[in-house]
């Protein structure tokens, strides 16, 4: 998921930040509410991260100024505001959930994407980027670089699935059942063949390598280069 976390702790931000990079996540921080809310009206977020005591603009004015502009993207809310009638104000403000500080980060992990996977199921994109890699659902078309890159259909199906999901790890069975629609385990390579003639199309000749094998584990499609 793509993941906004506005903080004025730079320690505590910058700690967050690598911890939800680690985690399979794409994350940014931005120093205080009026930054924040710039970055957050720029740009597509899956979850935001917001502290309620922010310099310049705080985190409750932040969340009622993107609710008032229709923006419903899910907000956790950090606070060292702990009390019940806190956590009220924070959840009437716009805010979907409230965590005190400290935390954990297991806690704050498991919070955001529970966040991620409740996000409005009409809110579909139809375009698509990971660096400079490019798929729009509408034209049905894929670039890189500008250039164009024709996927027969099960590929492009593939590719869209790992887009949709990048910089998360992807297994073998959430792809045999959202790209194959298969509900058991065909025990053939299919998943290992349209793999290896994906990135031979949307990879080979390019500097950047995006779709990555993670041993053990499945795929990912992330912009290492940033």
């Amino acid at each position: 998921m793509k993941i906004l976390v506005i903080e004025d702790d730079l320690e505590a931000a910058q700690y967050l930040l690598k911890a939800l990079n680690e985690a399979g996540h794409t994350a940014d921080v931005a120093g205080d509410g009026e930054a924040g809310l710039d970055m957050a009206i720029s740009q597509e977020w899956d979850v935001m991260v917001i502290d309620r005591m922010l310099p310049k603009r705080d985190g409750l004015s932040v969340i009622e100024e993107l609710r008032a502009t229709g923006n419903h993207t899910p907000v956790l809310i950090l606070s060292a505001l702990s009390q019940v009638d806190d956590r009220v104000t924070g959840l009437r403000a716009g805010g979907d959930d409230y965590l005190s500080k400290p935390y954990a980060f297991s806690e704050l992990l498991a919070r955001v994407e529970a966040l991620g996977r409740r996000k409005a199921p009409n809110a579909v994109e139809t375009h698509l980027r990971v660096g400079d890699l490019e798929l729009d659902r509408l034209a049905h078309t894929v670039t890189r670089a500008g250039q164009e890159i024709v996927l027969q259909p099960r590929e492009f199906r593939l590719l869209e699935y790992l887009m949709r999901n990048a910089g998360q790890v992807v297994t073998r069975t959430m792809l045999l059942e959202n790209v194959w629609d298969y509900h058991f385990d065909p025990q053939t390579n299919v998943i290992d063949v349209h793999i290896s003639r994906l990135r031979a199309k949307i990879d080979k000749g390019f500097e950047t390598q995006l779709l990555q094998t993670i041993r053990g584990a499945g795929y990912t499609i992330r912009d290492s280069a940033h």
